[in-house]
């Protein structure tokens, strides 16, 4: 997987290709907006991070061009311009996803995974866990031939954890996803614990297994085996 990295500031581009690099990903780093525009526009890449406050050209110049010139390569904004309008004008001109510095190493890689994993899963129309069966059009999760009876924010926390299967999803990201960028982690941090008690139980009523893991200070794996 190769991405791009548009970000000037030396020691967080730094920063960001040693956390990419640990993880196999093949890193570019453009240090300036008008390089960046033209390194993304030119060559193919499966992610941009890109930082809002740019020299030369700023993110949002970048966004707006690459879209206006049909380049679809998914763009995950990573800015301390924290602002809700900050946000919405970034997602409106193209963002596919919007993480404010500073960051959570392990929140940056759970959001890279989710947004991969959602391009290379266009036309999906089921996750398959094992047994467990996310129907992404129906909108309901099976084991074997039996329905599970979620509730809509249950439905969505299995469908966010099968998109990530096998990988860790923060407490933070999957709070986010489901709850939105305003989520009060602190006051719903047992609400959310709620949350996957109940759908672990849902699920082993089913079928006694454990699909939904813990996995204690990082966050929660869906996964069919047994996780260390």
């Amino acid at each position: 997987m190769n991405i791009l990295i548009i970000e000037d500031n030396i020691r967080i581009s730094d920063n960001l290709n040693y956390i990419l690099s640990k993880e196999n990903y093949s890193v570019t780093v453009c240090d300036n907006g008008e390089t960046g525009y033209y390194t993304a526009s030119n060559n193919d890449y499966d992610l941009i991070v890109l930082d809002l406050m740019l020299p030369e050209m700023d993110g949002y110049e970048i966004l707006e061009g690459l879209r206006a010139n049909k380049k679809d390569t998914p763009i995950l904004v990573l800015s301390a311009k924290g602002q809700v309008e900050d946000k919405v004008k970034a997602l409106d001109l193209g963002a596919d996803d919007y993480l404010s510095k500073p960051f959570a190493a392990a929140e940056l890689l759970a959001r890279i995974r989710s947004i991969l994993r959602r391009k290379h899963n266009v036309g999906l129309t089921t996750i398959e866990v094992g047994e467990l069966i996310v129907d992404l059009n129906k909108k309901e999760v099976k084991i074997g031939d039996k329905t599970v009876d979620l509730t809509q924010k249950e439905y969505e926390i299995v469908e966010f954890l099968a998109y990530n299967k096998d990988k860790v999803v923060s407490k933070v990201t999957l709070g986010e996803h489901i709850w939105g960028e305003d989520l009060d982690l602190y006051a719903m941090s047992n609400f959310i614990d709620v949350h996957i008690k109940n759908v672990r139980k849902k699920l082993e009523e089913i079928k006694p297994k454990k699909y939904i893991h813990t996995k204690r200070g990082l966050g929660f794996i869906l996964s069919e085996g047994e996780v260390e």
